[in-house]
């Protein structure tokens, strides 16, 4: 493994067909799939899965997007991921969504640590926090 933690992941990607509307634009329940598409990337990066065990399950808690440019059919963009804040149990992702230098979206995640057992909030593992970083950008 690399030594130095993971604080970010870029997702480059193409608009599909069914992700734009009859007018050729990204509908706006999708921003919320490329934010997802790319937390898996950030932590598949850091050596790690999100994938609930006997013992932990990752519940997101909180969600946003604000919209700055439309995104549509067949264009390339970037999801870019970062570790805005990582707490006890919490931890907040920031993203920005472009297209070139175009501003297309910015948005927010918060995931939770629960025990799978009564779903109750436990720390983060150690051992994937070791794997991860704030972001200092």
């Amino acid at each position: 493994m690399d030594a130095t933690p993971v604080s970010e992941y870029t997702l480059q990607r193409r608009v599909t067909f069914y992700e734009a509307d009859p007018a050729g634009i990204v509908h706006f329940s999708n921003y919320y799939r490329y934010m997802e598409e790319a937390e898996y990337g950030l932590w598949r990066s850091a050596g790690v899965s999100l994938e609930p065990t006997g013992e932990y399950a990752f519940p997101r808690v909180a969600a946003s997007f604000e919209f700055h440019a439309p995104l549509r059919f067949d264009e390339e963009f970037s999801v870019c991921l970062q570790i805005a804040h990582i707490g006890r149990a919490s931890l907040r992702y920031a993203c920005r969504i472009t297209r070139g230098d175009t501003p297309i979206a910015t948005g927010a995640m918060t995931l939770v640590c629960v025990s799978a057992r009564d779903m109750r909030p436990v720390p983060l593992p150690p051992e994937r926090l070791a794997r991860v970083a704030v972001s200092t950008r």
